[in-house]
């Protein structure tokens, strides 16, 4: 179910939507440059993180000036930054070179007695999304278009400048050593639009993100998360890379889920399990599934049975998550309490499981939310 809507012609291409291989043929082959200025160009880009090519130092001034003749160095425009009031959370709204928008955001997790403290940026993939689950605030946006692997690497960027300032300012401060820089820790593809209905670019991406010459990110830190594409699915199980998989499940029974999200009548429940056991045989590999609790609709103990009888034995996970309500979605937040209760029962089929953290509610954290409220401002205004 792959959405061809391809990225508006641009005057000039985005240098980040090339890999590795492509930018080292561009700059030899195109450009008459030696290997080594395309080593230097993509270091530059992707490990220094200089979206500006005059500002590549590196190279000869003549160069920064070809390159910047013939590509977009850096593809997205800050439009708003909001950081939430506990400080753990930021959130970027970004214009695209066609004017579209998509949202980033940045969460900040402290060290406790199960993981290390971290940085994790959730980033967009599509402008909008197609698939239309009545509780996300993009989904109730519609589509508008894909975007390029380049588009979806800057937001990761812009991030990466973000965390490392805070890196070095700790270092400055004593706090930490400076061979303990790391910036960005994890990447979740979670954001705006579905990742596997655009599969080239999303993968593309990844592996940008993941090269060891550039923003390094671990393949075991990266999320790629899906309403449930089986082809994809199936599909991603074949790739050579141990990113994880989470898909969004948010009920345990066709007649539930279709409420809520349409796919499941494309992909029901018994045809996606099916695919998430395939995954997990041929990759050896857990999945995460994303269980989204609307209070009253999905967050009984006989859902949390149904979802317990269904998933038990499985390889996987489930991340309980109190919904961010929009002001025009139907739900409202399930209580914690009854998120315990919830958990509890899959505890006893022994699925494990987490509530998941709440943040930056107080910033439209939640996928399309600050878009939405944008949206809204120009229309009034």
């Amino acid at each position: 179910m792959a959405l061809e809507t391809a990225a508006p012609v641009q005057a000039k291409p985005i240098i980040l939507d090339l890999s590795r291989s492509e930018l080292e043929r561009e700059v030899v082959d195109a450009m008459g440059q030696s290997r080594f200025r395309a080593k230097q160009i993509w270091q530059a880009l992707h490990r220094e993180c200089i979206l500006d090519f005059e500002q590549i130092t590196t190279l000869p001034k003549a160069f920064r000036a070809q390159l910047a003749e013939r590509y977009i160095a850096d593809p997205i425009e800050k439009v708003y930054h909001l950081t939430s009031a506990d400080g753990s959370t930021d959130k970027a709204l970004f214009r695209l070179p066609d004017g579209e928008l998509v949202e980033t955001v940045l969460m900040r997790y402290v060290a406790d007695n199960h993981r290390k403290a971290r940085k994790t940026v959730c980033v967009s993939t599509q402008a909008g999304c197609a698939l239309g689950c009545t509780f996300c605030a993009t989904g109730q946006q519609g589509f508008r278009r894909q975007l390029t692997t380049g588009e979806i690497v800057a937001q990761i960027i812009f991030m990466q400048r973000i965390a490392l300032a805070e890196d070095r300012a700790e270092v400055e401060a004593g706090e930490r050593d400076l061979g303990s820089l790391q910036g960005v820790t994890n990447v979740v593809f979670m954001g705006m639009g579905e990742p596997l209905a655009n599969y080239d670019n999303t993968m593309s991406a990844i592996r940008s993100i993941n090269d060891a010459n550039g923003l390094a990110i671990g393949a075991r830190h990266i999320t790629l998360s899906t309403v449930g594409l089986v082809p994809q699915i199936l599909e991603l199980a074949g790739e050579n890379i141990q990113i994880n998989l989470a898909v969004s499940l948010h009920a345990p029974d066709d007649e539930t889920r279709s409420e809520t999200m349409p796919i499941n009548r494309r992909y029901p429940i018994a045809t996606l399990l099916s695919a998430c056991r395939r995954y997990v045989e041929m990759t050896d590999r857990r999945i995460f599934f994303e269980y989204v609790l609307l209070s009253g609709q999905n967050d009984t103990t006989a859902h949390a049975r149904k979802l317990g009888e269904k998933l038990s034995g499985m390889l996987c996970h489930v991340n309980l998550i109190p919904v961010n309500p929009t002001e025009d979605g139907p739900y409202q937040r399930t209580g914690r309490d009854q998120a315990d209760r919830f958990q509890n029962v899959l505890r006893r089929y022994g699925v494990p499981s987490t509530v998941r953290i709440e943040k930056g509610i107080d910033i439209d954290a939640g996928c399309g939310q600050l878009r939405a409220r944008v949206l809204d401002e120009d229309a009034i205004g």
